[in-house]
């Protein structure tokens, strides 16, 4: 049997994970408390997303054998993907309890906790799996994550360069360190994207990685066609590995605007928690939310809280799991509106020194705008806007960490956008003047303090000029445009679409006549007619542990 184990173990590490799993089952034939192969089958499951498989075979193999760290750490793993961070960092912690050099755990652990919002406490636990092992390359990464989180930039390019020395294909902290870094021609790191582009031997789900930093280096070295091309291999590979239902995602806009009719707000007009500590910011994606996040959070009354996933867990405990939003809503009642209103309000992170609101800066939040003004009447709503070209290309340009997955396909993003703009003229529609505040990304730049005097006026504080000195202010920023806040205003990112104007054709004639072009001339340049062909398939998006 150990004969067979290992042949399962070959494949396994050599990527062939239905060979593996054929052989595993087969020991279970003969065995079936072989713990060994339960807990494979499960990291098998783990690796092909089906989760719930995963927890069930690991815990099998824990209930077998309690005292082997390794299957801790696994389960730490799966839970950690199911959303279950607490039960996962019990389960790292358990691992280490057993083994207390061990560099995974301690790794996996600092994961689960930056996911659960103590980047600090997460620093310590790579710091201690790099004294282990000097050359983990995934605490490397991590840790260069946690450093960029916190605006220090020179130790991220550092432990993503570490990272990269012990691994070079690592293809997570090559596009980690394009998104830091400004790249030149000649540049010895764009020419090893470059080389590494050309390989056939890395995974299919790590590959978009290593499309997506060299379109970063080619676009910072000026070579714009040559960057697009990696922008649209990069994002066709993506493409093909999630599961996006876009009939389903652009329906939903039309629900909304069913559902959340002027007879509702009517109906339920005085009821909700009358708290006005939250601050609401949202839009599209690459919209200059982040920005204007930082912009308020640098006001001494100000927490920004980053992105929370608590409106939705807020509303799941009231009405439980799986309720049909929005068809929901209208059976409500006044008691059920204040009791989500409070228990969202209870879900927000506390905030001390003489902090009295809190920025929950959720672009997805789009969609609840009428569930937070029945819940919450009085909380503050700033829905972030840019030219709509301008934050398509933004969104087509960055591979995101989760979601968002309309982005990877220019007619689909045309089309989302389109449903997310008749959505926002829907709430304008239904809702009073007050209910939101619209702040244009072009406008900020131009007019930075009048802008933010707007905003600061907006949410009844008075003014501080430390807003103006947003670059400044020290807070942790896990979005995309983690780096862009660290810097003061530039106006380089406005009409970045014309660089790529030649190939985003399906873009332009999805948004249609919404384009809000400008009258700066375009750049010209020929792109292959292949950059216009369009990709349409799916398959399943592989996990991926690594932060």
């Amino acid at each position: 049997m150990q004969g067979m184990l290992g042949t399962a173990l070959g494949h396994h590490q050599a990527g062939r994970l239905t060979e593996a799993e054929r052989i595993y089952r087969q020991i279970l034939t003969l065995d079936a408390r072989h713990s060994d192969s339960l807990h494979l089958l499960g990291l098998i499951a783990c690796q092909s997303g089906r989760y719930d498989v995963a927890v069930e075979l690991i815990g099998q193999a824990i209930r077998l054998r309690k005292h082997n760290p390794f299957y801790y750490c696994n389960m730490g793993s799966a839970l950690r993907a199911q959303g279950k961070i607490d039960e996962a960092v019990a389960h790292f912690k358990r691992a280490l309890v057993l083994k207390p050099d061990y560099a995974d755990a301690h790794n996996n652990l600092g994961n689960a906790l930056a996911e659960h919002g103590n980047p600090d406490d997460a620093a310590l636990h790579y710091g201690r799996a790099l004294a282990i092992n000097p050359d983990h390359a995934e605490a490397h990464n991590n840790l260069g994550n946690v450093c960029k989180e916190q605006g220090e930039f020179e130790n991220a390019l550092a432990h993503y360069g570490r990272a990269i020395a012990i691994r070079p294909d690592y293809a997570e902290a090559h596009y980690n360190r394009a998104e830091l870094k400004t790249f030149h021609r000649g540049d010895a790191d764009l020419a090893a994207l470059e080389a590494l582009v050309r390989r056939d031997d890395l995974p299919a789900n790590k590959v978009p990685h290593i499309h997506f930093a060299l379109a970063k280096a080619l676009e910072d070295s000026g070579d714009y066609v040559r960057a697009f091309e990696h922008l649209r291999q990069g994002n066709a590979l993506k493409r093909r590995q999630i599961d996006y239902d876009e009939k389903s995602a652009v329906e939903l806009f039309q629900r909304v605007r069913n559902v959340f009719d002027s007879s509702l707000f009517d109906r339920f007009q005085g009821e909700g928690d009358p708290s006005s500590t939250p601050i609401f910011v949202l839009g599209m994606p690459r919209s200059g939310s982040t920005l204007i996040e930082q912009i308020l959070a640098s006001h001494a009354q100000i927490h920004g809280a980053g992105e929370l996933n608590d409106l939705d867990a807020a509303v799941n405990s009231v009405l439980g799991q799986g309720a049909p939003y929005p068809e929901c809503i209208p059976s409500l009642d006044g008691a059920a509106l204040r009791k989500i209103g409070q228990a969202y309000l209870c879900r927000l992170p506390s905030s001390a020194g003489g902090k009295v609101r809190i920025v929950d800066k959720l672009p997805g939040n789009l969609l609840k705008i009428g569930l937070i003004r029945m819940i919450l009447p009085n909380a503050r709503i700033i829905h972030t806007m840019r030219d709509p070209i301008d934050t398509c290309v933004s969104c087509y340009s960055k591979l995101f960490t989760s979601g968002q997955h309309f982005s990877y396909d220019l007619a689909e993003l045309g089309r989302y956008y389109r449903g997310y703009k008749e959505l926002m003229t829907h709430w304008r529609t239904v809702l009073p003047p007050d209910a939101m505040l619209d702040v244009s990304y072009e406008d900020v730049v131009d007019d930075l303090e009048g802008q933010a005097r707007r905003m600061i006026d907006y949410c009844g504080l008075p003014w501080d000029d430390r807003c103006l000195s947003f670059d400044k202010t020290s807070r942790r920023v896990q979005t995309a445009s983690a780096a862009q806040v660290r810097n003061p205003l530039f106006r380089g990112s406005l009409q970045r679409w014309r660089r790529y104007e030649g190939g985003i054709a399906p873009l332009l004639q999805e948004l249609g006549n919404d384009t809000s072009l400008s009258s700066r001339p375009a750049f010209h340049f020929q792109f292959p007619q292949s950059s216009l062909n369009q990709v349409n398939l799916r398959s399943a998006e592989f996990a991926n542990y690594s932060r």
